[in-house]
Order: C-alpha cells, then structure tokens, then sequence
C-alpha cells in the first residue's frame, strides 16, 4: 500500500507550496491522466526513494464559513483518522493563533507520526524568533521555506523516517480470489445506503480483518449467488454530518480505498450532478489502473425525462472516461442496483482477460491496414506488431520503429480500437509503443 502523508493547516500558511515542493514540480500536479483536473489536492511522489501520496486537505474546504476555527478541526480529525504521517505546517512570520493552538493540541493527544512545521522561515534570524510557536508544546518544531525549498531536505528526511514498513498492493489486498470492490464518492451519495442493499441482512461473513494501519473492515457479501468483498467498508458505514470539512475525509479514504480494490464504484447523487471532485475521483482510479463504473444514485427522485436529461449530462461531464459504464440507480429502493452489479462482475472478469496473440496481430493488420500512423516530422513510423504483456490492468505494446514519432492522437486512436474490439469496457488498458531492440 501507499502510504498516505496529509497536510494540515490554517489557510495562508503556505500549505499549497509545500505541496508542489513535496510533489517535486508543478508537472506533478498539473497530469495528463484523464479527469485530473489542475487544482487536484493530491499527488504522487517519491520521498527517501519511498513511493508515497502526498494529499493537500486544507484544499478541500476552500468556501468553509469559518476556516479558522471548526474547518481546521474537522481537516485535523480527518488526517488523524486516515493519513500514515501528518505534516501540520504553521506560519513562521506570525504568533500561533487559536486554530492553531486547536490543531495541535488535537495531534498532540492522537496516535499518528506528525510533523510540526514553521513555513515561510527564510534565514537564522527568523528561525531564532520562533519562542511563540514553541510554547504551543510541541515536541520539535523544523523551520522550513517552501517558496526557497530551505530545509527541505530534513522535512523529507523527517517524513521518511514516519513511514510504515513497506507493503506491496499484494499483501495488502484480501488472500482469496474474491473480486474486491470499493465503493467511493461525494459525502451523502449514498454510499451506505448501498452498502446495506449490498450486504443485506443474511451477509455470508463479516471479518475485521487488518488490512492497513487503519484496521478497515472488509466485508464479504453474497449478492445475487455472486460473492464480493467490499474493501474499506469502514468509512461506508460510519454515517457523517454532511458538512463542507468532511470533503477532506472523504478524499483521503477514498485513496486508501482506491489501492486496495480491483473495481472501483463511484457513487453520484443523480439530484446534484457529476462535480469537479466526482471527475478527480474517477481519475484517481484510471491512475491506479482499476476499472470504474459509475451509479447515479437517487434516481427514483427524479422523473424519466429528467433522469436521461441527467445522464446525457453526465456522459458530457465524463467525456474524458467516455468507456467508463453509466447507470442509474436507487440504492433505497433497489432499483438498478442488479444491472451495476451485474456490469461490476463484467468489469472485474475484463480485468484479468487476455486475448491470444495470433488473434489480437490479425485485429492489429486489419487496423493497420485501414488507418495507418500518420507521418510526423516527416518521417511515418512503422508499426511491427503487438503483444499483450500483462493484466489487471491488461497492458499491450506495440513494437515499431520510431515510439518517438507516433502521435498522441493515433496512440488513443489504438486504445480505444482495442477496447472497441475486445470489448475492454470499463478497464483502464494501458498501451505503449517501443523500439524494435525492446523486443529482446
């Protein structure tokens, strides 16, 4: 698993330019991925040569009426709840102020690896000014400059040294063969209205299995005589005040959710539409290579001409997953929730699907000879053949002659000919074209 460092702050603290410092550059933030938008809240990065998700939860409340005080709690709460190290950034150039003092007082009673960090210190003279922020009790306090990067190396030495022991997605994830699903969104989607229709009142098996440092439990249920586990169902049956600073909540749980299952169900409500957060979600799932379907829930609220005016909506919306299935649903009523399950099973069946060699060449001379790669820079690359190296997700590559000159626009021409034809709907495939010599 991933481990997950959150940082925490009141607004104007300098949080967003740690964040871009930690990540490495703006290149990190701003991705090509499909459906991660330029003000995401987090990112991936390498710290001590460690793979970890560097997650920004102050963003996630930009309009909270009052940041200075409960906003800056229920972010404090969320990453203690949900983050492996906590990276609480302070204002060197000011005395604390009372969300401050909040803020660590809540970390300082909690259980999690933090970090107390006085931002915008840019020389020796600043960092010997910080008596204020020392009397808060904290037990090191490190003085860094996230515009000059000035410290930076001791803040990502601190950083590693929190770090859980390493996993891999393996060992973390369930040691049966059932398919494992998470289901994420908006708070009040309704997601723990569907987890009740799903388990029900005869679930074959509840297990609190320790699958994190978080003890999540995972919960398996028999469903129409298909059996699934539901990861992380820990924050699904927690009921949560729907309130602006649970965003951050959320988002952190669905990352952690995300890793660990192979098909990812992201819950809308169908009333209040496809948001810019249900978009970064359905990205962050593309990212970690897991197959998507998308329920608009609460789809008995609606009439049939302003349900299909919602869906139409909707696929605008998801133009960049246009492959990624639709259905409405009412997690209350029961309504459509057969046909999502129903296209879940589809979904992590394709996952692990594997088109035989000899077949997908003749798919791949057929497309050839029909639409072969445009010239670029004067030169029109050849195209030898193709091979599928992996699943889950099923991963093809293309050999050729020049990778270099083969155009963005007919590599997405060629994934989406191969989800086409073998019918990868919902998979996130990936595709890459190499060089002759990386034939051997």
């Amino acid at each position: 698993m991933t481990p997950i460092v959150a940082i925490v702050g009141r607004p104007n603290v300098g949080k967003s330019t740690l964040f871009n410092r930690l990540v490495g550059s703006p290149l990190a933030i701003v991705h090509d991925a499909p459906g991660v938008t330029r003000d995401r809240h987090y990112a991936d990065a390498r710290i001590g040569g460690r793979s970890v998700t560097v997650v920004d939860t102050g963003g996630f409340d930009p309009d909270s009426d009052d940041p200075m005080g409960q906003g800056i709690r229920r972010h404090v709460q969320a990453a203690i709840g949900e983050a492996d190290v906590v990276v609480c950034v302070l204002d060197g150039t000011q005395p604390p102020v009372q969300a401050d003092r909040d803020a660590v007082a809540l970390l300082r009673r909690s259980e999690r690896q933090v970090i107390f960090v006085a931002n915008k210190v840019d020389g020796r003279e600043q960092e010997l000014s910080l008596s204020d922020h020392y009397a808060l009790g904290v037990p090191e306090l490190l003085g860094v400059s996230a515009v000059h990067g000035r410290h930076f190396g001791e803040l990502e030495r601190a950083i590693f040294e929190c770090l859980p022991a390493e996993t891999t997605d393996e060992e973390a994830a369930p040691s049966d063969e059932l398919l494992s699903i998470a289901l994420i969104g908006r708070p009040n989607a309704g997601k723990s209205s569907l987890f009740n229709r799903l388990a029900g009142d005869e679930r074959s098996l509840v297990d609190s299995r320790p699958g994190t440092t978080r003890d999540p439990i995972d919960c398996v249920i028999d469903f129409k005589g298909d059996r699934f586990r539901l990861v992380d169902t820990a924050g699904v049956r927690r009921r949560t005040r729907v309130e602006r600073g649970v965003e951050a909540e959320s988002v952190i749980r669905s990352i952690r959710a995300v890793g660990r299952a192979k098909v990812i169900i992201l819950l809308c409500d169908v009333t209040e539409g496809i948001s810019d957060q249900d978009s970064r979600l359905l990205g962050l799932a593309s990212e970690r290579g897991r197959a998507a379907i998308v329920g608009l829930n609460k789809s008995d609220l609606l009439s049939p001409r302003d349900l299909e005016e919602k869906k139409s909506k909707a696929r605008d919306t998801l133009h960049f997953a246009k492959d990624t299935p639709i259905y409405a649903l009412s997690a209350q009523s029961g309504h459509g929730v057969t046909q999502l399950m129903r296209a879940v099973k589809e979904a992590g069946e394709r996952m692990h699907k594997r088109v035989p060699t000899g077949e997908l060449n003749r798919f791949f001379e057929r497309l050839l000879a029909t639409q072969p790669p445009p010239t670029r820079a004067g030169r029109a690359p050849r195209l030898y053949y193709i091979t599928q190296s992996g699943t889950s997700p099923p991963t093809f590559i293309v050999f050729c002659s020049s990778p270099d000159h083969v155009a963005e626009s007919y590599r997405r021409f060629v994934r989406n000919q191969i989800v086409a034809e073998f019918d990868y709907k919902a998979v996130p495939i990936r595709l890459f074209f190499r060089g002759r010599e990386a034939k051997e």
